[in-house]
């Protein structure tokens, strides 16, 4: 790697990506595997959940999510095929878009919250120790703000 890296440099940053990919990736399957929901899938119906009256703008979610807009709208489409989300168009700008929760939408996130809150539990919750949560929380917090810039 980069001369300027130490060794412990390189082991944390491929203990960090590998680690950060693993989880993601399980935390993927299992919710797949239980729920036919991505976590990309669910991460949108949660945040249309959490929304007043259950919509936003296509582009706000983009955001939320941390997705591009044409993976969002590829993941939009899917769910609207299950009957998880519909579409409005926003009355002041007629090229923007609401995404909508709909009540099936809602009880496919009720089914699949409590097994995905265990899984991060078991896969993550139950090997932090107490105080290496908040520190971890404070260091997370910190590399996200600074990204969030971008």
């Amino acid at each position: 790697m980069d001369e300027g890296f130490s060794e412990d440099d390189q082991r944390l940053w491929r203990l960090f990506h590998s680690a950060s990919t693993r989880l993601l990736e399980r935390l993927d399957h299992e919710l797949q595997q239980r729920s036919q929901l991505s976590l990309t899938d669910f991460d949108i119906l949660s945040m249309l959940s959490g929304a007043p009256a259950n919509r936003l703008r296509m582009s706000e979610l983009a955001e939320q999510v941390l997705v591009s807009r044409s993976r969002l709208t590829y993941r939009v489409d899917r769910l609207a095929e299950l009957d998880y989300v519909t579409r409005q168009e926003c009355e002041d700008d007629r090229r923007g878009l609401f995404a909508i929760l709909t009540d099936n939408g809602a009880k496919a996130l009720a089914a699949a919250a409590p097994g995905h809150i265990n899984d991060i539990r078991n896969l993550l919750w139950s090997i932090v120790q107490p105080e290496e949560r908040t520190v971890l929380t404070q260091v997370l917090a910190r590399v996200d703000g600074n990204l969030s810039t971008y």
